[in-house]
């Protein structure tokens, strides 16, 4: 895997997903109460020993920056080739942001030419998978292509938000749409499609041609519309069957790009057997590590009107104090305070959130650093709830950073 540069696209506003990314890229939204995002992608590439990274930033990058800076860049030697850098735009080419995801990837081919990796792994950073690379690399070698696209089959009713691929007996790609209305599927299998993933590997050289073409015509300069449909034409592009290794029955990628399913896959890590495994030792999910004292829960009275600190069915994370609440069904990330007689359930609280006494919080997502005053409800009235924050088609209540003065109202 010496032989491959990864390229983690990094630069989008995932306004699908606002308000948790008024002021963060959507790879750095929290997720499983101590990840973000993006160390899902950047795992991958490290239990597959990729040891060579650039991540393209673009919109509101700060947190982002300090994530890759703080957590990722002491596990890279130097002396031995290794990096993981953050690339912001560099006008390069031409005094504007990125036009799409394949002109992200040209307007950075100095740094690809000087590299001068024999193969380019162009990943997203905001995708929630478990892929061992290497092997999508010994299928790309072995069947000699140019190109490689990591393909999932999924149900035909949701197949229309992708890239979807047509292949032949040889997992060569002879069809491919991107997000059409009428998906076709798999012969044979009449509700399923095969789409793409969003994980492509290519030989450099054939790659960079590929991307001075496009970058000199009109376009979206994007690699589902319009890099793929040219490469096609080669009939040396391949499809690699995504192999799983998140080693449950059923294959686990996802794209959390809206509120709701981003709720839902947070609440699946708190069942009782998760369709995404953290705890699988032989694929770990890194992330930064904080110094935070162990997790307490604190008050027994279980007499009626007595506290008890007790958490059922969730996750809590380091430095939490469950001071005489309930938590239930939910998510905490590091220093979360429930105090007493405070409920909270099927919720998500983020770093530093804290809960008044006699709050009740229900299907709600809070965002970093906020305090819940006491005896707050919130997720019992929808129309109330809307009269001050956001809230999803499936009514997840979303409290941002920076609402306290509005919660005191």
């Amino acid at each position: 895997m010496n032989d491959v540069l990864a390229i983690i696209l990094a630069g989008g506003k995932g306004e699908r997903l606002s308000p948790l990314t008024i002021h963060r890229a959507k790879p750095a939204v929290p997720f499983g109460g101590k990840y973000r995002i993006i160390d899902f992608t950047l795992s991958n590439c490290i239990n597959s020993n990729i040891r060579k990274m650039a991540v393209i930033t673009q919109y509101k990058s700060l947190s982002l920056d300090r994530h890759l800076a703080l957590g990722w860049e002491h596990l890279f030697s130097a002396e031995l080739g290794e990096f993981v850098i953050n690339v912001p735009p560099q006008q390069r080419v031409d005094e504007r942001w990125y036009a799409g995801t394949a002109d992200a990837v040209y307007q950075n081919i100095y740094l690809i030419e000087k590299e001068a990796p024999p193969y380019l792994l162009i990943l997203s950073g905001d995708h929630i998978y478990k892929m061992d690379y290497s092997d999508m690399y010994a299928f790309h070698k072995d069947t000699g292509a140019t190109g490689t696209i990591a393909a999932i089959e999924v149900d035909r009713k949701h197949a229309s938000a992708f890239g979807v691929i047509e292949v032949d007996s040889q997992w060569r790609i002879v069809g491919f749409e991107e997000k059409p209305a009428d998906p076709k599927t798999i012969p044979g299998t009449p509700d399923q499609c095969l789409v793409s993933m969003g994980v492509y590997l290519f030989n450099t050289e054939m790659m960079i041609e590929e991307l001075k073409i496009d970058a000199a015509r009109s376009s979206s300069h994007d690699f589902g519309k319009n890099i793929i449909p040219e490469m096609m034409k080669t009939g040396r592009l391949f499809a690699y069957n995504f192999r799983d290794e998140n080693k449950k029955e059923a294959k686990y990628w996802r794209d959390v790009g809206t509120i709701d399913s981003y709720w839902e896959a947070n609440m699946d890590l708190v069942s009782v057997d998760p369709l995404l495994n953290l705890y699988d030792r032989e694929w770990p999910i890194r992330t930064r590590q904080y110094q935070n004292p162990p997790a307490k829960f604190v008050f027994a009275q279980e007499y009626e009107g007595g506290r008890l600190g007790i958490a059922l069915d969730s996750i809590v994370c380091d430095g939490c104090i469950i001071s005489g609440g309930r938590v239930q069904n939910s998510v905490l990330s590091p220093n979360v305070r429930i105090n007493s007689w405070a409920t909270v359930e099927e919720s998500i609280l983020m770093e530093n959130v804290e809960i008044g006494r006699h709050a009740r919080i229900r299907r709600a997502i809070i965002d970093k650093d906020v305090y819940i005053p006491t005896g707050t409800v919130i997720g019992y009235d929808s129309e109330e709830d809307r009269k001050r924050f956001h809230v999803s088609p499936d009514g997840i209540v979303v409290i941002p950073k920076f609402v306290k003065s509005s919660l005191q109202e």
